[in-house]
């Protein structure tokens, strides 16, 4: 299943791997925390789905926030890519930027994600922006990795699996773009400053199949996200 992958500087970390599909109680840990924190917080919303854990948090970035995103998503934007090729030409057709975590702009924010979550800043890979311009999608995917697949190697070396993902609209978009778990049974349009995050695992440390999700075409404006995904163990170089 091909993915979306960060690009950045990492170091390497020793972790203790486990069958892909399997339980990890490293992975229940972290599920566990970060879900208990951001139940614990009034500004977010645990959204009404059974089959993975998933919160809202409405106006998480400002207007003149979601501003500097697009206009650094717009200056640096590239073809988007994926760790693992796929024969649709289609697949991922969205255009990528990764964001410099020091920038004055971005590290504020990248650091209040992590805060929200309760993740050490460095289990977090570098901030992606996304730009959808109409006709643009991602076809349905998952965030973590497949234990499975040659790449799980590399992974290893930068962090080991990913854990939670949070989204961040910058805009609202005039009409499609929403994103779709067809699996969990929620679509969430966007919405400017509104937060998505979700675990890639299931309580018991295990890829959840259930977090399967599209980023669906736009169908007219230009939709614009930033995506930061965090490991179980350390990402950040020293």
């Amino acid at each position: 299943m091909p993915f979306a992958g960060g690009v950045a500087h990492h170091r390497r970390v020793t972790i203790r791997t486990t069958p892909a599909g399997k339980p990890s109680p490293v992975r229940r840990q972290i599920g566990a925390t970060v879900a208990a924190r951001l139940e614990a917080n009034p500004a977010v919303r645990k959204a009404k789905v059974d089959a993975a854990q998933m919160y809202q948090h409405p106006d998480f970035l400002d207007a003149r926030q979601c501003a500097a995103m697009i206009r650094l998503i717009d200056a640096n934007k590239r073809p988007s890519t994926l760790l693992t090729p796929s024969a649709d030409p289609n697949f991922r057709t969205s255009e990528s930027c990764d964001m410099d975590r020091w920038s004055p702009d971005v590290q504020p924010i990248d650091e209040s994600i992590a805060a929200l979550l309760g993740i050490d800043p460095a289990q977090g890979e570098t901030m992606q922006g996304q730009r959808y311009a109409p006709g643009q999608q991602f076809r349905a995917h998952h965030d973590y990795f497949h234990e499975n697949e040659g790449y799980w190697a590399k992974m290893v070396e930068s962090g080991g699996q990913r854990t939670w993902t949070a989204m961040i609209f910058l805009n609202d978009v005039e009409e499609g773009g929403a994103t779709w778990f067809p699996l969990a049974g929620i679509r969430v349009r966007p919405k400017r400053g509104l937060l998505l995050a979700w675990n890639n695992m299931n309580p018991d440390g295990s890829p959840n199949t259930n977090t399967l999700h599209e980023g669906m075409p736009v169908g007219a404006g230009v939709k614009y996200i930033i995506t930061k995904w965090f490991r179980e163990g350390f990402w950040l170089r020293d």
